[in-house]
């Protein structure tokens, strides 16, 4: 992967608020690969989304905007196309679910999670709210090709996604910051990881064993990866959240208010956070067992989807419009992010 290249940013930088990213790529050098059906894969599931979904024209174009299938394509690269397509749906699908929840209240949230567990439990359930018949539709072509413990899994990871988001509606109606700790728990099951962790499974084809998948130094590779993008999904999110008063579940908070930071001591604070999650990850991979030939070798192409996702998530923070808008690729290579003004409330 070519270097990045980075400006220094003198104290003239802070005449308008805002504060400096960490060098979140020095510490993620991962080659970053695509996906060849990623043009292709992205037509289907436009056309998905207008046929069956309904989403309007202009929904389209906001959705083109935030590249979610330039995020799938690196998070997958050696996927065929027909199993492209479903993490690529999930993921329109789960961004549309998670701004529609946070502007509801812990009603709504638990409502929708009961409507599309069933949905997914039950292969008999019927419904008409339009989440849970897109989650029906998903999940019908997901079990076409998967194997029942990836199914099981996906299901677990799904259901623990939507108690997370019950759980962060509550706390940002009540005014609640968790500490550290609680935060990253919570963290962990709402940056949708899990669920990801179970699409390298899906479009691979592989049938990770129990004994591996339940494995400590396996559980704490996924729990580095977790950590990683929900950390810096939260730096970078940060400027987009706190226009929209929105930031107490975001690690930058919790940090400014467990250890007493100002912002840009947050945002660096949050940084050595991510690289310690790298190194825990990298700590890890180079201690894992063996378990056999074939085992290792399904191993190995579950720990290079996590690397995947890492580095396909962090390069699509800046090539997305979702956090900077239009200017991902100058914040990428200043690394000065100005404060947005705050949205009337």
């Amino acid at each position: 992967m070519a270097p990045i290249t980075t400006t220094t940013i003198t104290s003239s930088d802070f005449e308008s608020a805002g504060f400096i990213l960490p060098d979140l790529f020095d510490d993620c050098r991962y080659p970053l690969r695509a996906n060849p059906h990623s043009c292709h894969v992205s037509r289907a599931s436009e056309q998905w989304l207008v046929n069956e979904v309904h989403v309007s024209e202009p929904e389209i174009a906001k959705s083109r905007a935030f590249r979610a299938s330039d995020l799938v394509a690196s998070c997958y690269p050696d996927a065929d196309a027909s199993h492209l397509r479903i993490p690529l749906d999930f993921m329109y699908w789960a961004f549309k679910l998670d701004d529609y929840i946070e502007n509801h209240d812990i009603e709504v949230a638990r409502a929708i999670r009961e409507c599309c567990i069933s949905a997914l439990r039950d292969p008999n359930f019927q419904t008409e709210n339009p989440a849970g018949k897109i989650c029906k539709s998903i999940f019908s072509r997901f079990i076409e090709t998967a194997v029942p413990g990836c199914t099981k899994r996906f299901i677990h990871a799904v259901d623990l996604c939507f108690v997370a988001a019950a759980k962060e509606v509550d706390s940002c109606a009540k005014g609640y910051i968790h500490g550290l700790q609680s935060y990253t728990s919570l963290r962990r099951d709402l940056s949708g990881c899990k669920s990801f962790f179970v699409f390298i499974e899906y479009v691979a084809r592989i049938d990770l064993p129990d004994e591996v998948v339940s494995h400590p130094m396996i559980m704490a590779m996924e729990d580095a990866v977790n950590d990683y993008v929900g950390w810096s999904n939260d730096i970078c999110s940060y400027n987009k959240e706190q226009s929209d008063h929105n930031t107490n579940t975001n690690l930058i908070t919790v940090l400014m208010h467990e250890q007493d930071l100002d912002l840009q001591g947050a945002v660096d604070y949050s940084g050595q956070l991510c690289k310690s999650a790298i190194q825990r990850f990298e700590d890890n991979r180079a201690t894992l067992p063996s378990w056999g030939d074939e085992v290792d070798r399904q191993v190995a192409i579950y720990i290079q989807g996590m690397q995947d996702l890492v580095v396909g998530m962090l390069h699509w923070y800046f090539n997305s419009a979702r956090y900077f808008g239009k200017d991902g690729q100058t914040v990428k290579r200043d690394r000065f992010v100005k404060l947005l003004p705050k949205r009337p409330l």
